[in-house]
Protein backbone atom coordinates (compact mmCIF):
# COMPACT_ATOMS: atom_id res chain seq x y z
CA UNK A 1 0.00 0.00 0.00
CA UNK A 2 1.53 3.81 -0.79
CA UNK A 3 1.55 5.07 2.95
CA UNK A 4 2.49 8.32 1.40
CA UNK A 5 0.39 10.77 3.80
CA UNK A 6 -1.88 13.19 2.44
CA UNK A 7 -4.33 16.15 3.89
CA UNK A 8 -7.86 16.18 3.94
CA UNK A 9 -10.43 18.68 3.39
CA UNK A 10 -13.03 18.13 6.50
CA UNK A 11 -15.46 19.61 8.24
CA UNK A 12 -16.04 17.50 11.64
CA UNK A 13 -14.61 18.16 15.11
CA UNK A 14 -12.52 14.89 14.24
CA UNK A 15 -10.61 16.17 11.46
CA UNK A 16 -10.32 19.44 12.64
CA UNK A 17 -8.33 18.62 16.47
CA UNK A 18 -6.73 15.42 16.04
CA UNK A 19 -6.87 13.80 12.60
CA UNK A 20 -5.36 15.88 9.76
CA UNK A 21 -3.49 13.44 7.85
CA UNK A 22 -4.13 9.81 6.68
CA UNK A 23 -2.57 7.43 4.04
CA UNK A 24 -3.36 7.39 0.64
CA UNK A 25 -5.22 4.22 -0.33
CA UNK A 26 -6.56 4.54 -3.65
CA UNK A 27 -4.24 2.91 -6.61
CA UNK A 28 -4.02 3.50 -10.00
CA UNK A 29 -6.63 2.24 -12.20
CA UNK A 30 -7.95 -0.16 -12.90
CA UNK A 31 -8.39 0.24 -9.44
CA UNK A 32 -10.06 -3.62 -9.37
CA UNK A 33 -6.78 -5.51 -9.79
CA UNK A 34 -4.19 -2.46 -8.16
CA UNK A 35 -5.80 -2.18 -5.56
CA UNK A 36 -4.46 -4.86 -3.01
CA UNK A 37 -6.25 -8.41 -2.34
CA UNK A 38 -6.35 -8.09 1.86
CA UNK A 39 -7.96 -4.23 1.51
CA UNK A 40 -10.36 -5.54 3.99
CA UNK A 41 -8.05 -6.18 6.58
CA UNK A 42 -6.75 -2.41 6.29
CA UNK A 43 -6.97 -1.01 9.98
CA UNK A 44 -9.50 1.74 10.10
CA UNK A 45 -7.44 3.74 12.35
CA UNK A 46 -7.72 7.65 13.58
CA UNK A 47 -5.83 9.76 15.93
CA UNK A 48 -8.51 10.43 18.58
CA UNK A 49 -8.25 12.23 22.13
CA UNK A 50 -9.09 9.94 24.84
CA UNK A 51 -12.77 10.46 24.88
CA UNK A 52 -13.77 10.85 21.15
CA UNK A 53 -11.61 7.33 21.52
CA UNK A 54 -13.84 5.92 23.73
CA UNK A 55 -17.23 6.83 22.02
CA UNK A 56 -15.61 5.52 18.66
CA UNK A 57 -14.86 2.48 19.99
CA UNK A 58 -17.95 1.93 21.84
CA UNK A 59 -20.17 2.27 19.15
CA UNK A 60 -17.84 0.39 16.42
CA UNK A 61 -18.42 -2.71 18.79
CA UNK A 62 -22.56 -2.54 18.34
CA UNK A 63 -22.02 -2.24 14.80
CA UNK A 64 -19.98 -5.35 14.94
CA UNK A 65 -22.31 -7.37 16.63
CA UNK A 66 -25.18 -5.69 14.36
CA UNK A 67 -22.84 -6.70 11.00
CA UNK A 68 -22.68 -10.78 12.82
CA UNK A 69 -25.82 -10.51 12.84
CA UNK A 70 -26.70 -9.80 9.29
CA UNK A 71 -24.54 -11.66 7.92
CA UNK A 72 -25.78 -14.53 9.76
CA UNK A 73 -29.38 -13.82 8.19
CA UNK A 74 -27.61 -13.47 5.12
CA UNK A 75 -25.43 -16.42 5.27
CA UNK A 76 -28.33 -18.83 5.96
CA UNK A 77 -30.70 -17.60 3.62
CA UNK A 78 -29.39 -16.17 0.50
CA UNK A 79 -25.39 -16.78 0.26
CA UNK A 80 -26.04 -20.55 -0.07
CA UNK A 81 -27.43 -19.92 -3.49
CA UNK A 82 -25.85 -16.51 -4.55
CA UNK A 83 -22.43 -17.81 -3.48
CA UNK A 84 -22.45 -21.46 -4.66
CA UNK A 85 -20.02 -22.67 -7.17
CA UNK A 86 -22.26 -23.46 -9.37
CA UNK A 87 -24.09 -19.96 -9.95
CA UNK A 88 -20.01 -18.30 -9.24
CA UNK A 89 -19.40 -20.69 -12.88
CA UNK A 90 -22.22 -19.50 -14.68
CA UNK A 91 -21.67 -15.70 -13.55
CA UNK A 92 -17.90 -15.94 -14.29
CA UNK A 93 -18.88 -17.71 -17.34
CA UNK A 94 -20.71 -13.81 -18.30
CA UNK A 95 -17.92 -11.67 -17.54
CA UNK A 96 -17.19 -9.99 -20.54
CA UNK A 97 -20.91 -8.71 -20.66
CA UNK A 98 -19.38 -6.59 -17.92
CA UNK A 99 -15.60 -6.29 -17.45
CA UNK A 100 -15.45 -4.84 -20.59
CA UNK A 101 -17.56 -1.78 -20.30
CA UNK A 102 -15.61 -1.36 -16.94
CA UNK A 103 -12.29 -1.63 -18.80
CA UNK A 104 -13.37 1.55 -21.07
CA UNK A 105 -14.52 3.37 -18.47
CA UNK A 106 -18.06 5.34 -19.86
CA UNK A 107 -21.03 4.61 -17.83
CA UNK A 108 -23.22 5.60 -20.26
CA UNK A 109 -22.31 1.58 -21.56
CA UNK A 110 -24.02 -0.09 -18.84
CA UNK A 111 -26.11 2.47 -17.57
CA UNK A 112 -28.45 3.35 -20.74
CA UNK A 113 -30.28 6.50 -20.38
CA UNK A 114 -34.13 5.32 -19.91
CA UNK A 115 -36.71 5.57 -22.55
CA UNK A 116 -38.84 8.74 -22.59
CA UNK A 117 -42.80 8.79 -22.05
CA UNK A 118 -42.94 6.79 -18.87
CA UNK A 119 -46.13 7.10 -17.08
CA UNK A 120 -45.51 8.25 -13.25
CA UNK A 121 -48.64 7.93 -11.19
CA UNK A 122 -49.67 10.18 -8.18
CA UNK A 123 -51.25 8.96 -5.29
CA UNK A 124 -51.95 9.15 -1.70
CA UNK A 125 -49.09 8.11 0.80
CA UNK A 126 -49.48 5.17 1.83
CA UNK A 127 -48.54 6.24 5.83
CA UNK A 128 -47.71 9.71 5.33
CA UNK A 129 -45.88 9.92 8.66
CA UNK A 130 -45.07 13.95 7.87
CA UNK A 131 -48.23 16.08 7.01
CA UNK A 132 -46.52 19.45 5.63
CA UNK A 133 -49.13 22.45 6.64
CA UNK A 134 -47.47 24.15 3.24
CA UNK A 135 -47.63 21.27 1.70
CA UNK A 136 -48.46 17.34 -0.08
CA UNK A 137 -46.57 14.03 0.70
CA UNK A 138 -47.82 12.09 -2.14
CA UNK A 139 -46.97 8.45 -3.59
CA UNK A 140 -45.48 8.51 -6.64
CA UNK A 141 -45.07 4.79 -8.78
CA UNK A 142 -44.47 3.45 -12.21
CA UNK A 143 -43.77 -0.01 -13.83
CA UNK A 144 -40.36 -0.22 -14.77
CA UNK A 145 -39.37 -0.66 -18.34
CA UNK A 146 -35.83 -2.01 -17.29
CA UNK A 147 -34.24 -4.64 -19.19
CA UNK A 148 -31.29 -6.22 -17.67
CA UNK A 149 -27.94 -6.09 -20.55
CA UNK A 150 -27.35 -9.80 -19.64
CA UNK A 151 -29.47 -11.62 -22.02
CA UNK A 152 -29.33 -15.00 -19.19
CA UNK A 153 -31.02 -13.13 -16.88
CA UNK A 154 -33.25 -11.00 -18.67
CA UNK A 155 -36.73 -13.17 -18.38
CA UNK A 156 -36.23 -14.49 -15.00
CA UNK A 157 -35.44 -10.60 -13.41
CA UNK A 158 -38.48 -8.93 -14.84
CA UNK A 159 -40.79 -12.12 -13.38
CA UNK A 160 -40.76 -10.68 -10.63
CA UNK A 161 -43.58 -7.86 -10.63
CA UNK A 162 -43.65 -6.09 -7.15
CA UNK A 163 -39.92 -5.56 -8.01
CA UNK A 164 -40.78 -3.91 -11.40
CA UNK A 165 -43.20 -1.39 -9.95
CA UNK A 166 -41.21 1.36 -8.88
CA UNK A 167 -42.26 3.36 -6.10
CA UNK A 168 -41.18 6.91 -4.21
CA UNK A 169 -42.94 9.52 -1.31
CA UNK A 170 -42.71 13.25 -2.75
CA UNK A 171 -43.36 16.15 -0.10
CA UNK A 172 -43.89 18.88 -2.07
CA UNK A 173 -44.53 23.08 -1.11
CA UNK A 174 -47.80 23.86 -2.66
CA UNK A 175 -46.11 27.08 -4.17
CA UNK A 176 -44.63 25.36 -6.43
CA UNK A 177 -41.41 22.94 -7.64
CA UNK A 178 -38.06 23.83 -4.90
CA UNK A 179 -34.95 22.53 -5.24
CA UNK A 180 -35.46 19.00 -4.40
CA UNK A 181 -33.18 16.70 -1.93
CA UNK A 182 -33.53 13.23 -3.16
CA UNK A 183 -32.81 10.66 -0.45
CA UNK A 184 -31.95 6.80 -1.27
CA UNK A 185 -31.65 4.33 2.15
CA UNK A 186 -29.83 1.74 3.21
CA UNK A 187 -29.74 -2.05 2.76
CA UNK A 188 -33.20 -3.06 5.03
CA UNK A 189 -33.43 0.40 5.74
CA UNK A 190 -36.24 1.01 3.46
CA UNK A 191 -39.19 2.65 5.50
CA UNK A 192 -39.96 6.56 4.43
CA UNK A 193 -40.31 7.14 8.59
CA UNK A 194 -36.79 6.11 9.34
CA UNK A 195 -35.20 7.93 6.82
CA UNK A 196 -36.55 11.07 7.68
CA UNK A 197 -35.84 10.92 10.90
CA UNK A 198 -32.24 9.78 10.52
CA UNK A 199 -31.25 12.57 8.41
CA UNK A 200 -33.92 15.28 9.32
CA UNK A 201 -36.13 15.77 6.36
CA UNK A 202 -39.16 17.40 8.08
CA UNK A 203 -36.49 20.29 8.72
CA UNK A 204 -35.02 20.56 5.54
CA UNK A 205 -38.41 20.64 3.86
CA UNK A 206 -38.89 23.90 6.66
CA UNK A 207 -35.79 25.13 5.39
CA UNK A 208 -38.01 25.27 1.77
CA UNK A 209 -36.50 22.07 0.07
CA UNK A 210 -39.17 19.78 -1.42
CA UNK A 211 -38.03 15.83 -0.34
CA UNK A 212 -38.13 12.78 -2.60
CA UNK A 213 -37.81 9.21 -0.73
CA UNK A 214 -36.72 6.65 -3.45
CA UNK A 215 -37.03 3.12 -2.14
CA UNK A 216 -34.49 0.74 -4.02
CA UNK A 217 -35.33 -2.62 -5.87
CA UNK A 218 -35.85 -5.40 -3.89
CA UNK A 219 -36.63 -3.29 -1.18
CA UNK A 220 -40.40 -2.53 0.84
CA UNK A 221 -43.55 -2.79 -1.52
CA UNK A 222 -41.16 -3.79 -4.22
CA UNK A 223 -39.78 -7.02 -2.67
CA UNK A 224 -41.62 -10.61 -3.36
CA UNK A 225 -44.18 -12.10 -1.11
CA UNK A 226 -41.80 -15.40 -0.26
CA UNK A 227 -38.63 -12.92 0.60
CA UNK A 228 -37.79 -13.43 4.19
CA UNK A 229 -36.85 -9.51 4.87
CA UNK A 230 -36.87 -6.72 2.77
CA UNK A 231 -33.52 -6.38 0.41
CA UNK A 232 -33.47 -9.97 0.18
CA UNK A 233 -33.67 -10.43 -3.57
CA UNK A 234 -30.52 -7.71 -4.27
CA UNK A 235 -27.76 -10.08 -2.87
CA UNK A 236 -29.69 -13.28 -3.48
CA UNK A 237 -29.30 -14.17 -7.13
CA UNK A 238 -25.86 -13.91 -7.65
CA UNK A 239 -23.01 -12.00 -8.70
CA UNK A 240 -24.80 -10.96 -11.74
CA UNK A 241 -28.36 -10.20 -10.58
CA UNK A 242 -26.62 -7.82 -8.17
CA UNK A 243 -24.86 -5.80 -11.17
CA UNK A 244 -28.48 -5.55 -13.06
CA UNK A 245 -29.97 -4.82 -9.55
CA UNK A 246 -27.42 -1.57 -9.16
CA UNK A 247 -28.65 -1.02 -13.14
CA UNK A 248 -31.93 -1.51 -12.25
CA UNK A 249 -31.79 1.44 -8.82
CA UNK A 250 -29.61 3.67 -11.39
CA UNK A 251 -32.13 3.13 -13.79
CA UNK A 252 -35.54 3.75 -11.88
CA UNK A 253 -33.98 6.77 -10.20
CA UNK A 254 -33.40 8.65 -13.57
CA UNK A 255 -36.76 7.93 -14.55
CA UNK A 256 -38.02 10.16 -10.86
CA UNK A 257 -35.52 12.63 -11.97
CA UNK A 258 -37.15 13.48 -15.54
CA UNK A 259 -40.53 13.22 -13.71
CA UNK A 260 -39.43 15.94 -11.45
CA UNK A 261 -38.69 17.69 -14.35
CA UNK A 262 -41.56 17.70 -15.68
CA UNK A 263 -42.70 19.26 -12.90
CA UNK A 264 -40.66 22.17 -13.34
CA UNK A 265 -38.25 21.59 -10.87
CA UNK A 266 -34.46 22.99 -11.87
CA UNK A 267 -32.34 21.40 -9.45
CA UNK A 268 -32.47 18.03 -7.85
CA UNK A 269 -29.59 16.77 -5.74
CA UNK A 270 -29.08 12.99 -4.02
CA UNK A 271 -27.92 11.77 -1.00
CA UNK A 272 -27.93 8.47 0.87
CA UNK A 273 -27.23 5.97 3.47
CA UNK A 274 -24.55 2.88 3.19
CA UNK A 275 -25.79 1.44 0.12
CA UNK A 276 -28.00 4.43 -0.75
CA UNK A 277 -24.58 5.93 -0.43
CA UNK A 278 -23.10 3.73 -2.71
CA UNK A 279 -25.96 4.24 -5.17
CA UNK A 280 -25.54 8.11 -4.60
CA UNK A 281 -21.48 8.12 -5.64
CA UNK A 282 -22.73 6.02 -8.40
CA UNK A 283 -25.34 8.42 -9.94
CA UNK A 284 -22.46 11.16 -9.74
CA UNK A 285 -20.91 9.43 -12.45
CA UNK A 286 -23.74 8.97 -14.73
CA UNK A 287 -26.08 11.98 -14.39
CA UNK A 288 -24.94 15.60 -14.79
CA UNK A 289 -28.49 16.98 -14.23
CA UNK A 290 -28.15 16.41 -10.30
CA UNK A 291 -26.46 19.06 -8.59
CA UNK A 292 -24.76 17.83 -5.79
CA UNK A 293 -24.05 14.54 -4.43
CA UNK A 294 -23.43 13.36 -0.81
CA UNK A 295 -23.02 9.84 0.15
CA UNK A 296 -23.43 9.29 3.81
CA UNK A 297 -21.55 5.95 5.19
CA UNK A 298 -21.21 4.48 2.01
CA UNK A 299 -19.73 1.57 0.75
CA UNK A 300 -17.65 1.72 -1.89
CA UNK A 301 -16.60 -1.99 -3.19
CA UNK A 302 -19.38 -4.24 -2.69
CA UNK A 303 -17.13 -6.98 -2.76
CA UNK A 304 -14.60 -5.86 -0.67
CA UNK A 305 -17.06 -4.87 1.82
CA UNK A 306 -18.62 -9.07 2.56
CA UNK A 307 -14.82 -10.51 2.87
CA UNK A 308 -14.87 -8.21 6.03
CA UNK A 309 -18.79 -9.64 7.24
CA UNK A 310 -18.09 -12.85 9.18
CA UNK A 311 -19.35 -15.08 8.62
CA UNK A 312 -20.97 -14.23 5.62
CA UNK A 313 -16.90 -14.20 4.47
CA UNK A 314 -16.66 -17.42 5.21
CA UNK A 315 -19.47 -18.41 2.71
CA UNK A 316 -18.38 -16.03 -0.04
CA UNK A 317 -14.37 -17.63 0.58
CA UNK A 318 -15.91 -21.02 0.59
CA UNK A 319 -17.39 -20.48 -3.04
CA UNK A 320 -14.58 -18.95 -4.49
CA UNK A 321 -12.16 -21.41 -3.81
CA UNK A 322 -14.47 -24.32 -5.02
CA UNK A 323 -15.45 -22.46 -8.34
CA UNK A 324 -11.34 -20.89 -8.60
CA UNK A 325 -12.41 -17.25 -8.17
CA UNK A 326 -9.63 -14.73 -7.46
CA UNK A 327 -10.24 -11.77 -5.81
CA UNK A 328 -8.92 -9.36 -8.64
CA UNK A 329 -12.07 -11.50 -11.05
CA UNK A 330 -14.91 -11.02 -8.69
CA UNK A 331 -13.74 -7.36 -8.39
CA UNK A 332 -13.40 -7.26 -11.90
CA UNK A 333 -17.18 -8.81 -12.56
CA UNK A 334 -18.37 -6.03 -10.35
CA UNK A 335 -16.79 -2.85 -11.20
CA UNK A 336 -18.59 -2.13 -13.81
CA UNK A 337 -21.06 -0.31 -11.34
CA UNK A 338 -18.10 0.62 -8.86
CA UNK A 339 -18.24 4.84 -8.06
CA UNK A 340 -14.09 3.83 -8.44
CA UNK A 341 -14.48 3.03 -12.25
CA UNK A 342 -15.70 6.33 -13.05
CA UNK A 343 -15.13 9.97 -13.09
CA UNK A 344 -18.08 12.00 -11.80
CA UNK A 345 -19.75 14.24 -13.96
CA UNK A 346 -20.76 16.81 -10.89
CA UNK A 347 -17.74 18.91 -9.95
CA UNK A 348 -15.51 18.75 -7.08
CA UNK A 349 -16.85 21.81 -5.16
CA UNK A 350 -20.33 20.17 -5.11
CA UNK A 351 -19.20 16.54 -3.87
CA UNK A 352 -19.35 16.02 0.29
CA UNK A 353 -18.93 12.75 1.91
CA UNK A 354 -20.01 11.84 5.20
CA UNK A 355 -18.26 9.12 7.32
CA UNK A 356 -18.25 7.49 10.77
CA UNK A 357 -15.02 7.14 12.42
CA UNK A 358 -16.23 3.84 14.17
CA UNK A 359 -18.39 2.45 11.66
CA UNK A 360 -17.67 -1.52 10.93
CA UNK A 361 -20.86 -2.05 8.37
CA UNK A 362 -19.22 0.21 5.86
CA UNK A 363 -15.72 0.89 7.33
CA UNK A 364 -13.95 4.40 6.78
CA UNK A 365 -11.40 3.22 4.26
CA UNK A 366 -14.01 2.47 2.06
CA UNK A 367 -15.05 6.23 2.02
CA UNK A 368 -11.73 7.27 2.19
CA UNK A 369 -11.26 5.63 -1.08
CA UNK A 370 -13.84 7.18 -2.70
CA UNK A 371 -12.44 10.89 -1.24
CA UNK A 372 -9.23 10.38 -3.08
CA UNK A 373 -11.04 9.30 -6.03
CA UNK A 374 -13.31 12.36 -5.69
CA UNK A 375 -9.96 14.55 -5.57
CA UNK A 376 -10.15 15.12 -1.75
CA UNK A 377 -13.66 16.72 -1.82
CA UNK A 378 -15.42 17.80 1.28
CA UNK A 379 -15.54 14.84 4.02
CA UNK A 380 -16.86 15.01 7.13
CA UNK A 381 -16.41 12.39 10.02
CA UNK A 382 -18.31 12.10 12.81
CA UNK A 383 -16.97 10.15 16.01
CA UNK A 384 -20.23 7.58 15.90
CA UNK A 385 -20.42 4.19 14.01
CA UNK A 386 -23.09 2.71 10.62
CA UNK A 387 -26.27 3.03 12.91
CA UNK A 388 -25.22 5.25 16.06
CA UNK A 389 -24.32 9.11 13.95
CA UNK A 390 -23.27 10.99 17.09
CA UNK A 391 -22.72 14.79 15.88
CA UNK A 392 -25.47 14.16 13.82
CA UNK A 393 -27.13 17.70 14.04
CA UNK A 394 -23.72 18.97 12.96
CA UNK A 395 -23.31 17.39 9.91
CA UNK A 396 -27.07 17.98 9.10
CA UNK A 397 -26.46 21.68 9.62
CA UNK A 398 -23.37 21.52 7.59
CA UNK A 399 -25.16 19.94 4.75
CA UNK A 400 -27.25 22.88 4.86
CA UNK A 401 -24.81 25.18 4.53
CA UNK A 402 -22.64 23.41 2.01
CA UNK A 403 -25.79 23.74 -0.03
CA UNK A 404 -26.30 27.06 0.37
CA UNK A 405 -22.48 27.95 -0.28
CA UNK A 406 -23.08 25.72 -3.81
CA UNK A 407 -26.37 27.97 -4.48
CA UNK A 408 -28.68 25.11 -4.07
CA UNK A 409 -31.84 27.42 -3.82
CA UNK A 410 -34.70 29.20 -5.58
Amino acid sequence: MNKTLVKRSVSSRIGNSDFSMMRQLLPNQPWWQNLETNFYKFPDDFELNVRTQAIVRGTAAIDVVLRTAVATLASVSALPVSASPAKLKRDMDDSEIYSEKAKIGDPALFFKKPLGGVVVHEGPAAWPHFRPKNGTCIQLSFDSPFVPTNPRLREGYRKNSHNMKAIAQYWRHDSGPRPTICVIHGFMADPYWLNSMFLGLPWFYKQGYDILLYTLPHHGQRKTVTAPFSGYGYFSGGIAHINETVAHSVHDFRIFMDYLEGQGVEKMGVTGISLGGYTSALLAAVDDRLYFSIPNVPVVSLFDLVLQWFPASWVIKLGMALGGVGVHEARNLMAVHCPLTYKPLIPKERLFIIGGAGDRLAPPKHARLLWEHWDECLIHWFPGSHVLHFDRGLYLREMRNFMKRIDFSW
